[in-house]
This record gives structure tokens, sequence and C-alpha cells, in this order.
């Protein structure tokens, strides 16, 4: 199976697409990877060091939608009609992989099929869903710096799911738990009191 990055780049830039798409048209893309492939597809422009405004709680509502089948062991995600027609400008589609696909390209180069008992027995499933229904909450507050951590957390930790790469998945979980110190940190003491903090770390370590 072709990498995501030369499906995407082959799908959204090399042929003839209408002016807008929706999740069930990129579906026929995921094939067996479906969990993986969403989690990746959707978690992408919250991840983005500068995300599209707009697009974390429609797109958190759709990840922890799919992140509870994942945790209640379904194969297959089902998705509601109405989510999988709602249109999305191919234009904005193609600026999220624009800024996305060279990551992917990254993380790419070292995946491979490794512990892939984590992405694959029901136990790591399960904890793999309730990290990415929790970081999907996050993506849903409308507070600044607490929904790009989480959706890099989900991004990763889907990316894993595609090639049954466990030590990826691990990597995202990490991720997943700094995103979520991180927002229960600005919930309790506030975003700015959390944004002086880490400016006086970066200060202290010359950053």
């Amino acid at each position: 199976m072709a990498r995501l990055s030369v499906e995407l780049t082959r799908y959204f830039f090399q042929e003839e697409r209408a002016a807008e798409v929706t999740l069930s048209d990129m579906w026929m893309l995921a094939g067996e990877r479906i969990f993986g492939f969403l989690f990746v597809v959707l978690a992408l422009p919250s991840a983005l060091p500068v995300p599209a405004p707009g697009y974390s709680i429609p797109f958190g509502i759709v990840l922890l939608f799919l992140a509870v089948q994942l945790m209640m062991g379904s194969k297959q995600p089902w998705l509601p009609e109405r989510m999988l027609r709602r249109p999305i400008a191919l234009s904005t589609v193609q600026g999220f992989l624009k800024a996305g696909i060279p990551w992917l390209q990254k993380i790419e180069v070292l995946s491979r099929p490794r512990f892939s008992y984590i992405c694959t027995s029901v136990s790591g499933r399960l904890i793999i869903g309730l990290a990415i229904a929790l970081m999907s909450i996050s993506m849903m507050i409308p507070i600044p710096g607490t929904n790009t951590l989480p959706a890099m957390g989900i991004f990763i930790t889907g990316f894993g799911l595609l090639d049954d790469d466990g030590a990826i998945s691990l990597a995202g979980l990490v991720v997943c738990a700094m995103g979520f110190v991180l927002s229960a940190s600005i919930l309790f003491f506030g975003y700015e009191v959390v944004k002086r903090a880490i400016d006086l770390v970066r200060e202290s370590i010359g950053l």
C-alpha cells in the first residue's frame, strides 16, 4: 500500500477534483487502516503551527465520536451521513496538506510495523482511544493553547495506527499526556499565567 503522503498528493493535487470535497470522498483512500487515516487527517489542521480557525470544534467532535468507537472495539468506524457529507473547500484542504505533507513524510521515514500489539490488542486500542477522546475534548475548548498540542498527540498516535507502529503510537501518547497537562493547567490557572510560566522556562534555558 502506498504511503499516505503519496496517496494524499495524488488524490488532492494530481487528479481533478470538484471545488468541494467531503469525508465520504476521502474514505476510499484509507482501506483497512481507516481509523488511523481519519485520526491523522482530521487532527492535521489543528496540529499545524498556524492552525486554521473554525475546524478544531467540528473536527474534535468527529474525532471524539471515532475514539469512542475505537475504545468499544469497533473494527470499522461509522459516521452519521451528515458528517460524511459535510462539504469542505478543496482549496482549504490543499492548504492544510501543503503545510502538513512534509511532516507526514518525516514520520513515514521512521514508520514501520513494530510493537504492533500496542495498536492491535484490545487493551492497546482502549488506551489509544481514551487518549484521543480526551485530546478531542481539549480541542473543542475555546481557549488559546488547548488545541494545538492535543491535536499533535492525536496526529502522531493515529499515524502509528496506520502502519501498526506501536513505537510511534507510544510517542503520540506521550504528546497526548503533555497536551492533557497543558490543557488542565490552562483551565485551572488561566492562559496568561501558563504562557508566562512557559516564557520564564524558555528564558532560563536560553530559548
